[in-house]
């Protein structure tokens, strides 16, 4: 299928990630984890405005307090921040029980009820990464961090080495979640109260480096659109997948990137397919073969995304 992109007019990322429509601003809003930035513009890169961080943002969520709009929500390393206003003030709301030495934020979405999901990757500072990382779910519905109702962290899932790829079927009951290194996406159910029961069951999974198939890269970011499908972007693979609830490949979109990060489902209508990207730790004989790595793409899908789901906020 050949897939016709256009880059968003705004700088390259070093690791663009956690891309999401705002339908209220009618703004694309995502993060360069490595750069330390957070990034905003239109549905074409018009207005593209940057804000630089004290820390690495892993993901962040459109926040909403007491039913009106407030924000910004920031997974910064070991922190979850609240960011009223954009170049504002940072308020710490939650800690990560991690060490930020060696682990950071990660990938992470809200579900329905506006709880936080957010996976850690492990980064030592010598040596592969381990399974030490953690799946959390955060709900920030409390209001003051130190009050009788602080908000709540809990550990949902170890064992982990770099947590991607969180998103929830239409109706709720299905949390999707990838961990890279393995290779596998994973679908978990939910109850009604949108609790994870069982263990979560394999979806899909890609083949490694050392199988006697070709390598076509690792899961990454993902998004599911009005009809259940699940859109993954393959790191290393240049491409994005479509797949159905039971894992099977609906479409397959070329990119002109080596390594796509995460793909979000919105525009103005909807039907505008986003595409974050890496340029960090790439060679400059790849970068030259691959010269919009780093980039925000887009391109045209017939089917609508879901709409972004808010980050309820308690009052402090």
């Amino acid at each position: 299928m050949n897939t016709a992109w256009t880059p968003l007019a705004a700088a390259p990322a070093q690791l663009g990630e956690s891309p999401f429509w705002h339908p209220l601003e009618s703004r694309l809003y995502w993060v360069d984890i490595a750069g330390r930035a957070l990034w905003r513009s239109g549905a074409h890169g018009s207005d593209a405005q940057c804000w630089p961080l004290p820390a690495e943002p892993g993901c962040i969520a459109p926040a909403r307090q007491g039913g009106t709009p407030a924000g910004l929500v920031v997974a910064l390393r070991d922190r979850i921040c609240h960011a009223p206003r954009w170049g504002g003030p940072l308020l710490t709301l939650a800690h990560l029980p991690i060490d930020p030495a060696t682990e950071r934020a990660n990938d992470g979405k809200c579900d329905a009820l506006g709880r936080l999901w957010v996976g850690t990757v492990h980064e030592p500072a010598q040596g592969p990464r381990q399974p030490v990382a953690a799946l959390y779910c955060i709900d920030l519905r409390g209001g003051d961090q130190d009050g009788p109702d602080a908000p709540t962290v809990r550990r949902m899932l170890d064992g982990v080495a770099t947590a991607n790829g969180l998103a929830w079927s239409p109706d709720g009951h299905t949390l999707y979640w990838s961990d890279t290194p393995s290779h596998t996406i994973r679908a978990w159910d939910c109850n009604a109260q949108l609790e994870p029961i069982g263990a979560p069951r394999v979806l899909h999974r890609f083949a490694t480096r050392d199988e006697a198939v070709p390598y076509g890269g690792r899961p990454d970011g993902a998004a599911v659109d009005v009809e259940g499908a699940y859109w993954c972007a393959l790191y290393e693979g240049a491409r994005v997948l479509r797949l159905s609830p039971r894992g099977e490949v609906l479409a397959e979109l070329p990119t002109p990137l080596s390594c796509p990060t995460m793909p979000c489902v919105g525009g103005p209508d909807g039907h505008t397919l986003f595409v974050t990207s890496a340029r960090k730790g790439r060679s400059a004989d790849e970068l030259a073969r691959w010269p919009q790595s780093g980039q925000v793409l887009s391109t045209r899908v017939a089917v609508a995304g879901l709409p972004v789901a808010w980050c309820e906020i308690g009052q402090r």
